[in-house]
């Protein structure tokens, strides 16, 4: 595989009521998670939902974190998705376990890239050729 980025998919469990029901302070801490990491914040978008909980995106120059609260379970689910080496998203993942103060965190740790068997199809334009998918799915 060419990696291009590392993705985490994290499952915060026990976290303070609270902070997960504040928009606001969400906001805050997701794009300061990304400055922890070493990306450069692009843009938020934050949503609040009745009766409780939130969703949230912070875009990168390096792609993105996304979080959904469950205020009720005391439950976050944060995806952090960076490409290139120099943004650490582990930084971002221990900073945010902190704030949210998680009693537990299960981390799924993926690498994202080109599969190996397709590489040498890429054109010089970075157009993946149709004949190089080799798989009965692709289309």
């Amino acid at each position: 595989m060419k990696a291009l980025g590392i993705h985490l998919l994290i499952e915060l469990c026990s976290c303070n009521r609270q902070k997960l029901d504040d928009m606001g302070y969400l906001e805050r801490i997701m794009a300061q998670a990304a400055e922890v990491a070493g990306a450069t914040v692009l843009k938020t978008a934050f949503q609040n939902f009745n009766p409780q909980g939130v969703s949230g995106v912070v875009v990168i120059a390096e792609s993105h974190l996304t979080i959904h609260t469950w205020p009720e379970y005391g439950y976050a689910a944060i995806d952090i998705f960076t490409c290139g080496s120099r943004v650490d998203p582990w930084k971002a993942a221990v900073y945010l376990r902190q704030e949210l103060e998680a009693v537990d965190m299960q981390v799924r740790d993926f690498q994202r890239g080109i599969p190996w068997e397709i590489t040498d199809a890429v054109t010089s334009h970075g157009a993946l050729e149709h004949a190089s998918c080799g798989g009965a799915n692709c289309q």
